[in-house]
This record gives C-alpha cells, sequence and structure tokens, in this order.
C-alpha cells in the first residue's frame, strides 16, 4: 500500500517537471524570437484581499505595426512594484499575445516554481524505491 503513496508522489513530481520543462522552453523561444520593446506603466488596478489592498501594473506598449496595446500584469504587489509613468522592459511574440516583463521572475517564475514543487517529490518519491532496492 505505501508503494502506491510513493508512486504517485513520484509520478506528481515527473508530471510537474515536465510542465516547468513546458514552460522554460516557451520562454526561451519568446526570447529568442520575440520582440523587445519598452512599456509604459500607465495604472495600478487594486487588488483587494484578506491583508489590503495589492496593486497590479497596467502596461502599454506600440508594437512593429504601430497599434498601441495595453495588458494587465498577473502579478499583484504590496506595495506598488512600479509608479504610473513607469518604463519597463518588455517582450512579446509579434503573432500572439504572449508576452512577458523582462526581468528573472517575470520571465522565469512558472518554471521556478513548478520546480519547487517536483523536485521535491521526486527525491521523495524516488529515494523509496531506490531504498526499497537496496534492501
Amino acid at each position: 500500500m505505501i508503494a502506491y503513496v510513493y508512486t504517485g508522489l513520484l509520478a506528481l513530481g515527473v508530471v510537474l517537471f515536465y510542465f516547468s520543462y513546458v514552460q522554460f522552453s516557451k520562454t526561451q523561444e519568446l526570447v529568442n524570437t520575440g520582440v523587445k520593446t519598452k512599456a509604459e506603466v500607465v495604472d495600478l488596478v487594486p487588488v483587494r484581499g484578506d491583508k489590503g489592498y495589492t496593486y497590479k501594473p497596467v502596461y502599454q506598449y506600440t508594437d512593429r505595426l504601430g497599434k498601441e496595446t495595453s495588458f494587465i500584469s498577473d502579478v499583484a504587489t504590496r506595495p506598488a512594484a512600479y509608479e504610473v509613468g513607469e518604463y519597463v522592459n518588455i517582450i512579446y511574440a509579434p503573432d500572439s499575445d504572449f508576452r512577458k516583463v523582462v526581468s528573472y521572475w517575470g520571465l522565469y517564475r512558472y518554471a521556478i516554481l513548478l520546480l519547487c514543487f517536483s523536485i521535491p517529490l521526486m527525491i521523495i518519491g524516488g529515494g523509496y524505491f531506490l531504498y526499497a532496492r537496496a534492501l
């Protein structure tokens, strides 16, 4: 019975690791083929939470075709990470709505978070089978 639990942990770890790799690959493709530009923070959207308000910046940029595009960040912070009127570097895919802020956390956030969960699960699940095999 206990082997099923460790098998489940190992399998979940492998699945999360796979999705981490997919996120990393998508980000690398965006970095290699995307268009880099500057975006202006035009607004801060307040998000109500248990401990008060956090703020999501609204970015606006002009693409290569001259079309102005705006988008709301996925990340809310308190205090606000940016001020209205501030410029940030972004990278976007010209053929889709895929875009990210150029920073370590902005580019690799999802890959890092998935790895933080997958690695311990794979160590625990795989370690059990290595230990059981050694007995």
